[in-house]
């Protein structure tokens, strides 16, 4: 392609991309005179390059909607939405005539006359006309050069146009022959028509002219360079990176020589170089925003909206490859935010709303990452819609659904298959493709999380990496082989060993790490690269690398780790293409070639992920809904039977050799951490296995901790704790339905007083009460493991339990509204203490009638005196289980009674 064709049709997308945001702003302020100005000088530029270059179809549009833009510039005509709808047609059809510019070298063939019409039909009369101006006549001066004729391909010859362009004047003899003839006619022009404006305020607006048409020597400050060349440029870079890393490996190794000094200032130079290289490929973020005033503007008149589009942090800046991948995903969204966000002016009356809706865009840098809000403040998600749309796809029950947020919801939308819209348009409905969205963007390292408010809106946030050439990861080893891990996905790292707090278990033939009372899904990296035979032995010391993909975190289970160093991403053999296991490879300073991970393909390989958050977000509720839903450990023990015990009452999962289990008075225990520990069979005639590993369930409390011993643990499930039939085995409460199959629900306290006579204070009382059904109990309790163990006996008992970590947080769900039938408080709290907690209540609320029982270990007749003074009806010694209930339906006998 010729240079000159070339350079133009770059500068004319330029300036057309310009004009595109300029007149959505003149629409919206119709007396912003430099916004006119700049809209006014870059058309007329693209007519008189159209002109020089032998362009007459385009040059014809052009010229049509200068003379437009002229008459709104003269004041003669208002600016108005149909005009400016008119100059945006005819820009896009100066855009068609580009791109087919572009791809023949020709201008197309086509009929523009209806558009041309139209156009000078607005420009002659369709606005009412402003008072003609007085007409000064300016004597146009002889140019200072003169101009050749434009030379047509075919007649002459090669060598005579080479001649021709030798002889023509360059652009800056055109531009001094040119802009005086311009200028003087402007100021004349200018003066005609306003020649009341005082001196000081053509000195105010004498800047911005100059400024809008590129006076002065900022345009020599600039450079337009191609992408080829940056981009070898940057593999240049990236290569120096490489050899300035090799030269640091080998200096490491020969120790303190006299190269150290020179190579230190080499690795500086190297790194401000690096910088530099990268801050070329830096472009802000408002390049990929630049058309969504047009979109906006067009989806406002298609669907009849007011809407206001708000961006604020555009010079926020990333790389130009980054920008490249999210520009569609970003549009995508906003179009969404547009159709299924934002209301019709007369439904947000109705609501009490301004009629124009609002969708706000922001971006800012944030630990290396760049931060992408997308916001409106429409109706938010159609909850019940998309609630809907899940249980007819089966993926998740009435009561999971039931148990989520709001958020929990709305994130179906990145379903696939997931949509509120009513009918496919051209303007997508939120949901339509929200899947794609979410892939591409977890593609670059990146995440998307959203929130919303129904009747509020909706605010979407997207999380992605800077840049993607050259990156910080972290070497590590496993099986003899290193590998490099992307530190973007890199959350913490962890040392697991026998003696360590966080040790592996396995759970249904699954490794796990349990962190900070977690439960991880574990990859153990050399056995999913297949570097280690298929039953090789674990290792029982390792490294695990807690990485996160998207909304999930796992762990990823290796042998050394070594350091961070920042590599070069270079794409994989084309033989690896396909394998999801591998991003790419890299050069490390010693030269060996290593392949950098994928921890998102590395978890959908292995399958031990975390599975999909939609398919999890009923089991992110449990912890909001204790109570009513809880995670159970199911397991066997004695026979095919299944058993269940809830998991916050585990403290550990141990498969115990059997030789080092011991035998006193009759009783199996094992040395553990520094202390006994009994263990005990789950059936009273479970013998013990006599060889290898024995499964066995740590519950602890404090410095005491029990075993129970077990045949096979199977699972963990998420499920909501209704025991329906009373067991009258010692050890059992009852049976359950859990993952849709019976399942027996041991007595935790049975066995732990098994293990410790004293462990409870237990009263002989028998259970004969029958407990009243569908009364609801807040227990408010700072110990875990306490409120997980009394849970499921009230529970049994038919009592609806909702739980409460300290007096605070029960006050807290008083304060909102919440009625129970009666309150069970422990005494000993951090803060506010169990007595303190009652007083508060019989004071002032809506809990001033209900009754109070005490639980605590606290027993001397002096407490006994004090909870009665303070408003409890009554006071049960911890551990008294039998108490308990014969105290609830007592009290609620009574109660009722009155």
């Amino acid at each position: 392609m010729d240079d000159l064709l070339s350079e133009f049709l770059t500068e004319t997308a330029e300036n057309l991309d310009v004009v595109d945001v300029e007149i959505v702003k003149l629409e919206q302020d119709p007396n912003n005179g430099p916004v006119l100005s700049n809209i006014f000088r870059l058309v007329h530029t693209i007519k008189g390059t159209c002109g020089f270059l032998g362009l007459p179809r385009l040059e014809t549009i052009a010229h049509a909607a200068e003379n437009v833009l002229g008459k709104f510039r003269a004041g003669e005509m208002v600016v108005s939405p149909e005009a400016v709808t008119l100059i945006l047609a005819s820009l896009d059809r100066i855009k068609e005539i580009l791109a087919a510019l572009g791809a023949t070298e020709r201008e197309p063939e086509g009929d523009d006359a209806e558009l041309i019409a139209r156009l000078d039909d607005l420009a002659e009369g369709r606005a009412a006309k402003a008072p003609a101006p007085v007409a000064v006549v300016v004597p146009l001066p002889a140019p200072v050069v003169d101009l050749p004729r434009v030379l047509k391909p075919g007649e002459v010859s090669l060598e005579e146009l080479e001649a021709a362009f030798q002889m023509a004047p360059s652009p800056e003899q055109i531009a001094a022959g040119i802009d005086p003839i311009l200028s003087e006619a402007e100021a004349a022009a200018t003066a005609a028509v306003v020649p009341e404006a005082p001196a000081a305020k053509m000195a105010e607006i004498a800047p911005d002219a100059a400024e809008a048409r590129g006076d002065g020597n900022v345009g020599n400050q600039t450079l337009r360079v191609s992408v080829d060349l940056l981009e070898n440029l940057m593999t240049m870079v990236s290569e120096l990176v490489l050899t300035r890393n090799q030269l640091l490996q080998m200096v490491r190794q020969a120790g303190d020589t006299e190269f150290a000094g020179p190579l230190q200032r080499l690795s500086l130079c190297t790194s401000e170089l690096q910088e530099g290289v990268m801050k070329t490929r830096m472009q802000p973020i408002g390049n990929a925003w630049a058309k969504l005033p047009r979109v906006i503007r067009d989806l406002s008149h298609e669907l009849k909206k007011k809407i206001d589009l708000q961006m604020i942090g555009a010079e926020t800046e990333l790389d130009r490859q980054v920008l490249e991948l999210i520009k569609d995903p970003l549009t995508h969204m906003v179009r969404n935010s547009a159709d299924h966000g934002l209301e019709r002016p007369e439904q947000r009356r109705a609501a009490g709303k301004p009629e124009t809706g609002r969708i706000t865009l922001n971006a800012y840098h944030e630990g290396g990452h760049i931060i992408i809000q997308i916001a409106d403040d429409g109706r938010g998600l159609d909850l019940a819609r998309i609630k809907a749309k899940v249980a007819a796809a089966g993926l998740a029950t009435e009561a999971e659904l039931n148990a989520m947020t709001d958020a929990q919801l709305g994130r179906y939308i990145f379903h696939p298959g997931i949509s509120t819209a009513d009918k496919v348009t051209n303007v997508s409905g939120r949901g339509v493709g929200m899947d794609v969205v979410k892939t591409n963007i977890e593609k670059i390292g990146g995440t998307v999380d959203l929130k919303t408010a129904p009747g509020k809106g909706t605010s979407f946030q997207i999380k992605i990496p800077l840049t993607l050439a050259i990156v910080s990861a972290l070497i590590v080893e496993c099986a003899g082989e290193k590998f490099a891990v992307p530190q973007i996905g890199v959350v913490e790292l962890v040392h697991t060993s026998p003696e360590s707090e966080h040790k592996v278990e396995v759970i249904n033939r699954t490794p796990v790490v349990r962190l900070r009372n977690r439960l991880l899904p574990l990859i153990f990296l050399a056995e999913a690269m297949r570097l280690v035979p298929e039953n090789a032995p674990r290792p029982t010391s390792a490294f695990i690398i807690v990485a996160q993909v998207g909304t999930q975190t796992f762990g990823i289970a290796v042998d050394r780790v070594f350091d961070t160093e920042e590599i070069v991403v270079k794409p994989v053999a084309s033989i690896l293409r396909d394998n999801a296991l591998f991003s790419g490879n890299t050069i490390l300073g010693d030269g060996s070639v290593i392949m950098i991970l994928d921890p998102n393909g590395l978890a959908q390989r292995t399958g031990e992920a975390l599975r999909d958050p939609h398919e999890t977000a009923a089991a992110e509720a449990v912890g909001q809904r204790e109570g009513n839903t809880t995670s159970l450990l199911v397991f066997r023990a004695g026979g095919a039977e299944r058993k269940a015990v809830p998991l916050a009452l585990v403290a550990r999962l141990e498969e115990i050799e059997v030789a080092r289990i011991e035998h006193s008075n009759g009783r199996p225990m094992v040395q553990y951490r520094g202390k006994l520990m009994p263990i005990v069979g789950a059936d009273p005639d479970y013998r013990l296995r006599q060889q290898g590993g024995q499964p066995v369930i740590v519950f602890a409390d404090g410095d005491r901790a029990m075993g129970l011993a077990v045949d096979e643990i199977i699972d963990i499930v998420d499920d909501r704790l209704d025991v329906e039939l009373k067991a009258s085995r010692p050890g059992l409460i009852g049976t359950a339905v859990v993952a849709g199959q019976a399942t027996g629900m041991i007595d935790v306290a049975h066995y732990l007083t098994l293990a410790y006579d004293d462990w409870f204070h237990r009263s002989a009382a028998d259970d004969a009460g029958a407990a009243l059904r569908h009364r609801s109990v807040l227990l408010v309790d700072d110990s875990p493991f306490f409120r997980n163990m009394i849970v499921p006996v009230l529970s049994v008992a038919g009592y609806d339990v909702t739980t409460s970590v300290d007096a605070d947080a029960a006050l807290k769900l008083r304060d909102q509204g919440a009625e129970f039938d009666l309150i069970v408080s422990d005494i000993e709290m951090p803060g506010m203490d169990g007595f303190e907690f009652a007083a508060t209540i019989r004071r002032e609320g809506r809990w001033r009638d209900t009754p109070i029982i005490a639980l605590s270990s606290r027993t001397a007749p002096a407490d006994f005196e004090r909870g009665r003074k303070v408003g409890f009806v009554d006071y049960i010694a911890k551990g008294d289980r039998d108490g308990l209930l014969e105290s609830l339906r007592h009290t609620l006998d009574g109660r009722r009674a009155a």
